[in-house]
C-alpha cells in the first residue's frame, strides 16, 4: 500500500495494480476485481480484529504526522466544521466533495486539505502534537518489569519532572473512494471487517459511501505477547538449573574470528526505523531508487512496497537493469512506472513526475526514470514483485 498515508496512496495502489496487469498481459483489466478472481473472499477481513479509532480533541481533530481529519458531530455541516478548525469552508467542500450545507453524520470523517493547529491539552487532547508511532512495546516492558521485580516494599520515589504527554498509535491508511467502490469492496481490499470500517468513519447501517469520500482504514489489533508460565518447584527443593544451549548440540567451530584491535572506535548508532537514510550500493541485487528516509515499511496486504521520502524533484533511478514494461497513471494523473527484470521480477515506481523514459526502453541500473513530484507528498512508493505477487524489497537492497 502506498505511505506516509496520504490521500494519494490508495488511488496509486489501484493504479499500480493496473500497471502490473498491463505489464504482464494484453487482456482487458478488471480494476474492481469483480470477475470472480478469488481474491475477494471475506474470510480474512472477518477475522482481523481492529483497534478503536483514536479520540479526537474538542474540535473533532485527529492529527497524524502525514495528515489530519475532523470527526463531525451530529447535525454538523461543513460550515460548522470549518468554523471550529479555522479553515475555509470552500476548501473543505472542494477537498471532500461535499456541499457546504449538507448535514453530516455523527462520526463522519472530514479530511483536512492542510494542517491546522495541533491538538493539545488546551483543545482537549491528552498530549501535544500529532499521534506518533510507539517506539516500544509498552505491554511487554511492563510485563517483564512485573515478572522481574522483587516482592519488597518500594521506597517513595524522588520527585521528578513530568515528561510532556505524547499520543501514540499507528497511522491508518487514508483511502479516497473511487467510482464503483463500496464499503464491502474496500473492507475486503484492506482485509478489515466492514463494521469496523463503518465505526471508524461514521457510516450508516447501510454502509453507504460516496465517490471522493475519504475513509480511515481501521488499524489491525496487535496480539498481546505470549508469556509462558515458569515451572514452579516444591518448597525446599530449590529452582532447577536451566540446561545450557550447548548441552544438546555442540556449537560449530568459528574459524572466522579475528583478534580485536587494542583501540577501536565505537560503533555508529543504528538509525531508528523510519529515520534511516538509504543510498545506492553497487554490491547488491538492486539499488535504492532514491536517496532519502524510509517512512513506511513493507507490510504484505497493507503496504506492498516501501515509501521513501526525499525532497521534491529528487531523481528517481532504476533499481536494476531491465526494460520499461508499462507507464500508466493513478486516478489523479500521477505517473507510475513498471520495469521488468530477469527471473520474472518487476519493480514499480509510483508517485513520480517528469517521466524520462517510455515503454519498451532498456534501462540500466541507476539510470534516471523520473523525479519526485512537487508538494508535501514528495515520497517514492517502490515495490518489488515476482510476477503479480509483491515481495519484501529489503533482501534485494543494501
Amino acid at each position: 500500500m502506498i505511505r506516509p498515508f496520504s490521500r494519494h496512496r490508495a488511488p496509486l495502489l489501484l493504479a499500480t495494480c493496473g500497471a502490473l496487469a498491463l505489464a504482464a498481459c494484453d487482456q482487458p483489466l478488471d480494476m474492481d476485481l469483480r470477475s470472480g478472481v478469488g481474491a475477494f473472499s471475506t474470510a480474512d477481513a472477518a477475522v482481523n480484529a481492529t483497534t478503536d479509532r483514536p479520540k479526537p480533541d474538542n474540535r473533532g481533530v485527529i492529527s497524524y504526522p502525514n495528515y489530519q481529519v475532523v470527526v463531525a458531530r451530529r447535525g454538523d455541516t461543513l460550515n460548522d466544521v470549518a468554523g471550529r478548525v479555522g479553515v475555509s469552508v470552500s476548501e473543505l467542500s472542494s477537498y471532500n466533495g461535499i456541499e457546504t450545507n449538507v448535514p453530516l453524520r455523527s462520526g463522519e470523517i472530514i479530511a483536512l486539505p492542510r494542517r491546522v493547529a495541533e491538538p493539545s491539552p488546551a483543545t482537549g487532547a491528552i498530549g501535544t502534537g500529532p499521534i506518533q508511532s510507539s517506539p516500544i512495546d509498552v505491554t511487554t516492558l511492563a510485563g517483564n518489569a512485573i515478572d522481574s521485580s522483587a516482592a519488597t516494599t518500594p521506597l517513595a520515589p524522588a520527585p521528578t519532572a513530568q515528561p510532556v504527554a505524547v499520543q501514540t498509535g499507528q497511522e491508518p491508511i487514508r483511502h479516497k473512494v473511487e467510482r464503483g467502490e463500496t464499503a464491502y469492496t474496500i473492507a475486503r481490499l484492506y482485509k478489515v471487517p466492514v463494521r469496523s470500517l463503518a465505526e471508524w468513519n461514521g457510516l450508516n447501517s447501510d454502509f453507504a459511501i460516496r465517490e471522493g469520500q475519504f475513509l480511515l482504514i481501521p488499524v489491525a489489533q496487535q496480539a498481546p505477547p505470549r508469556r509462558t508460565a515458569a515451572a514452579t518447584s516444591a518448597p525446599g527443593v530449590g529452582s532447577p538449573t536451566p540446561t545450557p544451549p550447548s548441552a544438546a548440540t555442540a556449537l560449530p567451530r568459528d574459524d572466522t574470528a579475528k583478534p580485536v584491535p587494542a583501540a577501536t572506535k565505537p560503533a555508529a548508532p543504528v538509525a531508528d526505523i523510519g529515520k534511516q537514510t538509504v543510498k545506492p550500493d553497487a554490491n547488491t541485487a538492486m539499488a535504492y531508487p532514491v536517496s532519502g528516509s524510509i517512512i513506511r515499511a513493507y507490510s504484505k496486504g497493507r503496504n506492498e512496497g516501501i515509501d521513501i521520502k526525499a525532497n521534491p524533484g529528487t531523481a528517481v533511478n532504476a533499481a536494476a537493469s531491465g526494460t520499461v514494461a508499462a507507464i500508466t497513471q493513478s486516478a489523479e494523473g500521477v505517473p507510475i512506472i513498471v520495469v521488468r527484470h530477469p527471473d520474472n521480477l518487476l519493480t514499480v515506481y509510483a508517485n513520480v513526475a517528469d517521466v524520462a523514459v517510455k515503454k519498451g526502453d532498456s534501462v540500466n541500473r541507476g539510470q534516471n526514470l523520473a523525479k519526485l513530484r512537487a508538494g508535501d507528498n514528495a515520497y517514492l512508493h517502490f515495490e518489488v514483485r515476482k510476477g503479480f505477487d509483491s515481495v519484501d524489497p529489503a533482501p534485494y537492497l543494501p
